[in-house]
């Protein structure tokens, strides 16, 4: 599996998922789905004239994203999604060398060997959790390079970037001119502000053009199918250069309806938190029981490792439970897997299936109300 929710070829997952018969935990939305009102709104556009062209520029989602983040509308940049963000923002600035981490999301490699960068990978260590440590300062320097993509939490890991780590990271990208691009995407669903954002660390229209921040509605509002996310970069002429990378037109009527009526649900954050924080320790706590290599979490997901490549995910799969293999991932192999945080019901569904494969005694009780 390249990515998540990839079970289109297999005729047998497709009809599972319109039985709701299938539980993907292969992909990392928001576990509570989409917002009312976003429906709404969705419905709303799709009784709607679609002979006109969507607005290429989104200047209404645009000022209503500039509103929320409190940063210029100039600044940003809307596309079909932070893919769609990520490869324009590579072709636009044409890197020489990129720096990435190992694990982490692959379409930083994909987008940037598209725009003839060479590829750096700095290895993190199970033995600090791969998660970023100060030693990543230390090989910062050590390599030439002008752009450095960071996730924050990182995809697979979900670990969190430490605050005083990535104030000295932007410093040192700042004295090295590297250009930085920081992916929050599941920032909103860890309680952390951005320290790009807040008040402390000053807004981004006030740092350096060498920075950008890409967000997308994608997890937060499960929204993975209509494609919309954004860029914010106080360089006016690199967001011109990656609106001109790529097709016109390119977010849709139903995508940018969706995302305003996204950004009015105020309530929706503080709602997801207060569940995933609650299940992510219920399915962290249920995985070691089950004597699974459990990394500490800071998202809506978690990845884990078996002792050996047992095909849990093959083994899950016959019980309608779609996993994600990280043996893709650089650094990782077929012993690690990640899972979304769903609702209880699912995620007790997801333990059960784990314990039968791995032949263990069930919890009766868990069991019985499966």
């Amino acid at each position: 599996m390249v990515h998540g929710g990839d079970f289109y070829g297999n005729a047998e997952l497709v009809q599972r998922a319109r039985d709701r018969r299938l539980l993907d935990f292969s992909v990392n939305t928001n576990p509570l789905g989409s917002p009312d009102a976003v429906k709404a709104a969705l419905a709303a556009s799709v009784r709607g004239d679609f002979e006109r062209y969507p607005d290429p520029y989104c200047r209404a989602l645009r000022a209503a994203i500039a509103q929320f983040d409190g940063v210029p509308q100039e600044a940003i940049l809307c596309g079909a999604g932070a893919s769609d963000i990520i490869f324009r923002l590579c072709l636009a600035k044409k890197p020489r060398t990129v720096l990435l981490c190992a694990p982490t999301f692959s379409e930083y490699e994909k987008a940037a060997s598209l725009a003839g960068a060479r590829i750096v990978h700095y290895p993190m260590l199970e033995a600090d959790d791969f998660r970023l440590t100060e030693r990543f300062l230390d090989f910062f320097s050590s390599v030439e390079h002008d752009m450095l993509f960071l996730c924050n939490p990182n995809n697979p890991t979900s670990s969190l970037i430490e605050p005083d780590l990535l104030a000295a990271i932007v410093r040192r990208c700042q004295e090295r001119n590297v250009f930085l691009v920081l992916d929050e995407c599941f920032l909103p669903f860890t309680g952390r502000q951005s320290p790009l954002f807040s008040e402390d660390g000053g807004k981004l229209g006030k740092l350096s053009k060498k920075i950008a921040c890409v967000r997308a509605f994608t997890k937060t509002f499960s929204l993975a199918g209509l494609r919309i996310g954004y860029m914010v970069c106080p360089d006016e002429d690199l967001i011109a250069a990656c609106a001109a990378s790529g097709p016109f037109w390119n977010v849709s009527v139903p995508a940018q309806a969706a995302a305003l009526a996204a950004l009015q649900c105020s309530d929706w954050f503080e709602r997801s938190r207060a569940l995933i924080e609650t299940e992510r320790a219920y399915l962290t706590s249920a995985l070691r029981e089950l004597g699974l290599k459990v990394f500490d979490s800071d998202a809506n997901f978690i990845l884990f490792r078996t002792d050996n490549e047992q095909n849990l995910a093959e083994k899950l799969l016959a019980s309608g439970i779609l996993l994600r293999s990280c043996a893709n991932f650089r650094n990782l192999d077929g012993r690690y897997y990640r899972i979304c945080v769903k609702t209880h019901e699912c995620n007790e569904r997801l333990i059960v299936g784990a314990t039968a494969a791995f032949c263990l005694p069930c919890n009766k009780k868990t069991a019985e109300n499966n």
